[in-house]
């Protein structure tokens, strides 16, 4: 048998492991159905994406934006989609 060691992050480990007890699976047992599953399928088994919010390109258009608004550029408008709140 082989053996891998992983560093992961403590609250996502303890997340897991929660997860996993409430499974009956040990996080062993959940890390080989996973190789397992990706060795059958020849691919990852779930869907990755990555939030555009935070794309390269939204990023540089945000700045830029905050830049404007600085400068006196750009005026923000109220939208009735965003709720107003106190701040009490």
């Amino acid at each position: 048998m082989a053996q891998i060691n992983v560093k992961i992050d403590d609250d996502v480990k303890k997340q897991a492991d929660l997860v996993l007890s409430e499974l009956g699976l040990s996080m062993s047992a959940a890390i080989n159905i996973y190789l397992k599953k990706i060795g059958k399928e020849y691919r990852i088994p779930f869907e990755l994406n990555v939030d555009p919010f935070y794309s390269e390109k939204n990023l540089a258009y945000l700045e830029k934006s905050y830049e404007d608004y600085k400068k006196g550029k750009l005026e923000l408008v109220n939208h009735d989609i965003i709720e107003d709140f106190d701040e009490d």
